[in-house]
Parts: C-alpha cells; structure tokens; sequence
C-alpha cells in the first residue's frame, strides 16, 4: 500500500475504535452460500481472493466490496432473424444456462459479465445458423446446441464464466414457406398412396389381362375409376351414372 496507504489504514483502524461499538454495523458484512465478495482496498484486491460464505471484516473507509453470485442463471436469447446457408430466411430463439466458478476473475477481466455473455450468445446464434441449411437446423438442434455451447464455453472461459447448457427453443418460418412445405408433404403422401395402390392391383391386372381386351370394357373401369375418385372428396358434385351400353348405340349408329 506504501507509506499513504498505510496511515490511512491507521486512521481508518483509530475511527473504528473509536466509534465501537457503533462502527461495526459498518465493519462486518455477511454474504449467504451461493455468494462471494471480492474486496478491493484502495483500489487493490485483498490477498486472499473472494471471502465468504458468512461474516467478514472490511474498513469502511478504505475498502470497496463487489459481491457475485454462483449459482446457474438462465436467460432467452432474443429471437434472432438468420439467414441461413440455402437463403431462406428464419426467426430462431434459444436458452442458455451459465454460472460463474471464479468471482475475482468475473469482476476484474470484464465490466459486466451478465450482460456480455448475452450478447455473446446471440451473436454466436446467428453465426452458427448462418453455416447450416434449413433442414440442418430443422432436424439436428441437438448437435447444433452443443456446438453453441462448446462455442460459449471457449468465449467466457477467460471471464470466469462456465456455459453449462444452451438449448435452441423454437424455430419460426415465413407463412408462405409453411404452406409450400405443406403441399409438397401432402403431394409426396399422395404419391406414395398411389404407388401402393398400383401395386396392389398388379397381380389382379396380370391375372385377368385377356379378359379386359374389349374397348368397352375398359372405358367402363376407367368410368367406374373416376366415379369412386369423385366419391371420395368432400364436395357437392352431383353424380348421374349412365351405362356406356347406352352411349355405344349411338357411337356406333351410322350417319344419316
């Protein structure tokens, strides 16, 4: 402290004495158990690190405490509009738990270590999104939270700060990109019922191939085919069936 630091501490020890046992409501303080202070006196940290958990002697005059607190906080990254690697714009929010190991190194090495592990976070969201396409995002949130984590983790390493878990919470797509999903699902589900249904009837078709050699007969399937097509869809159409008898007398009716 030199020569000033120390009689300053001789003034300030005098006043105390002094002014017992009204001065130790000033003296003494008490952190609980997830708790540690870091004392600076005369703008030094004491020898020692952190004190705490329980009672601790500071001097008022001279002595400036900073307390910090261990246990694990949990904050939501903002959601983030990301661009991501196939051009396709999408909002994406994520959780990120944290806590602090080292108190003396959280006060000292950076200004607010809450606030700049924040921002961190969603800076390092976005860089991360922007490397991966939409079905990498979509389908792989596990090994895309580890990342960010393993990412965090590095970051904050130097100011104290342990990054435990970051969880991607939701993914939102523009509207117009839910329904042209949607169609294309609902088409692939339609072709594959098709397929099904075409395979079914194959042996059928190749069982009884020489019976369906007729013209007519053929038009009356691919009749009856669209008939129960028709059926099958909610609307209002009204159906007339009408026997192809009827319609090949007059095809086959010579001009007059």
């Amino acid at each position: 402290m030199g020569f000033c630091g120390a009689v300053l501490l001789f003034l300030s020890y005098t006043l105390i004495f002094a002014t017992f046992p009204f001065s130790l409501c000033l003296c003494i303080k008490v952190v609980a158990e997830y708790e540690r202070t870091v004392i600076f006196r005369l703008g030094r940290i004491l020898e020692g690190g952190a004190k705490g958990p329980g009672l601790f002697f500071i001097v008022p005059c001279m002595d400036m405490i900073r307390k910090v607190d261990l246990r694990t906080v949990t904050f939501d990254v903002p959601p983030q509009e990301v661009l991501t690697k196939d051009s396709v714009t999408v909002a994406v929010d994520a959780v990120v738990y944290y806590r602090i190991y080292n108190p003396v190194i959280a006060v000292t090495n950076v200004e607010d270590a809450d606030r700049s592990t924040r921002l961190l976070a969603a800076t390092t969201l976005r860089n991360v999104l922007g490397t991966k396409n939409l079905s990498e995002i979509l389908s792989e949130r596990e090994s895309i939270s580890n990342m960010m984590q393993n990412m965090l983790d590095d970051a904050t390493d130097p100011w104290g700060v342990k990054v435990e878990r970051v969880e991607v919470k939701d993914v939102r797509l523009p509207v117009q990109l839910q329904r042209a999903m949607a169609a294309e699902a609902e088409a692939a589900r339609e072709a594959r019922a098709k397929v099904i249904a075409a395979e079914e009837g194959l042996p059928g078709s190749q069982r009884g191939r020489r019976c369906y050699q007729r013209v007519a007969v053929r038009l009356q399937l691919r009749y009856l085919q669209t008939l129960n097509t028709i059926s099958a869809e909610k609307n209002s159409t009204i159906i007339f069936p009408l026997p192809l008898e009827i319609l090949a007398h007059f095809m086959h009716k010579p001009p007059l």
